[in-house]
């Protein structure tokens, strides 16, 4: 089979198609014949600098859609042939990849596998961040990082959906402040942030609710953008910056306070808690309350020029790799 690899960090050039040998499920896991397989901003972490990456060579990839190859001992409840979209802790760049049972998901009615292969990360990530960790109420005010992105096209018409009041994005350019406001966003800030703009735009009050997937001082200045009681959810480090910590000066203050999510993590430490916001997460893309465009689609064998659009910071909406579709 095919598959995409590297063998060493660095920038997309070091991505390779190879031929490999097809993976046989273990215990609990299933194997699925790939159609579509989404690109993250975590593969390119990966990729750059060993994010996540237990041993070269490693085949990225950490969602796919597809049909189910073949099952492993005590696997029930999803059966050979059957359409799923799957999470996986990588090896989704490949024409058959592994995935825990836990994390397989039959594909709802009326989506197809193209469809598919975008719900797995990006709908329960925002999901959670909206509602699960976040814990929007009607009315409140939304500051999102990153808002043109895959899950902050989700966020903004989750955020809408959920009655927030008004929902503010940041973005790198213009053409993603044009993007961002199709999808639920009242006002976008365009290019370096700081909270100056946040308190002119909520008359000084700043905003209920901050989601920042960057980290570093983009982190710093979204909780500083908070309202009295007001909550930031951190959900990655773009930026790579040192961890940050957060301690009685900034929150005593005005009450606030910082979460953190992770999708990946969480579907290690517990898987059912995945399941759950999953169905709740993909019960909104089939009832319509949010849509996710897939703005770019490459082959397999061009999976470097899928990384290299990504890594402009000028991509919107979802990139995939066609597999097998």
């Amino acid at each position: 089979m095919r598959a995409v690899e590297f063998q060493e960090y660095g920038g997309p050039e070091v991505l390779k198609v190879v031929e490999a040998e097809v993976p046989e499920p273990g215990p609990g896991q299933v194997s699925i014949d790939v159609a579509y397989t989404g690109v993250n901003f975590a593969d390119l972490k990966a990729r750059g600098e060993g994010y996540r990456v237990p041993h070269l060579p490693f085949v990225p990839g950490l969602e796919a859609s597809g049909r189910i190859r073949a099952l492993g001992e005590g696997v029930e409840g999803l059966a050979v042939g059957q359409e799923v979209t799957a999470l996986t802790e990588g090896g989704a760049y490949a024409d058959v990849t592994l995935a825990n049972a836990e994390t397989v998901f039959p594909i709802p009615t009326g989506v197809d596998l193209r469809t598919a292969a975008t719900l797995p990360t990006v709908l329960p990530t925002a999901y959670a961040l909206v509602h699960s960790v976040g814990r929007l109420q009607p009315g409140e005010t939304v500051l999102v990082q990153g808002a043109a992105g895959g899950v902050g096209t989700v966020v903004g018409q989750l955020a809408k959906a959920a009655g927030a009041g008004a929902v503010y994005g940041v973005v790198s350019g213009e053409a993603k402040a044009a993007y961002a406001r199709e999808y639920g966003y009242d006002e976008v800030f365009v290019g370096e942030f700081g909270e100056a703009a946040v308190r002119a735009a909520t008359d000084g009050r700043g905003v209920d609710l901050a989601l920042d997937p960057v980290g570093g001082e983009t982190f710093r200045a979204s909780l500083a953008s908070l309202a009295p009681f007001g909550r930031l959810v951190s959900f990655g480090n773009a930026s790579s910056a040192p961890a940050w910590s957060v301690g009685q000066p900034e929150l005593y203050p005005s009450g606030v306070s910082v979460a953190g999510f992770s999708i990946l993590t969480l579907a290690k430490t517990a898987p059912g808690a995945l399941r759950a916001l999953a169905g709740r997460a993909f019960a909104k893309a089939v009832d319509g309350t949010v849509s996710l465009p897939v703005t770019a689609e490459f082959g397999l064998e061009e999976a470097a020029e899928a990384h290299r659009l990504m890594g402009t910071r000028t991509s919107t909406g979802k990139l995939l790799l066609r597999v097998g579709g």
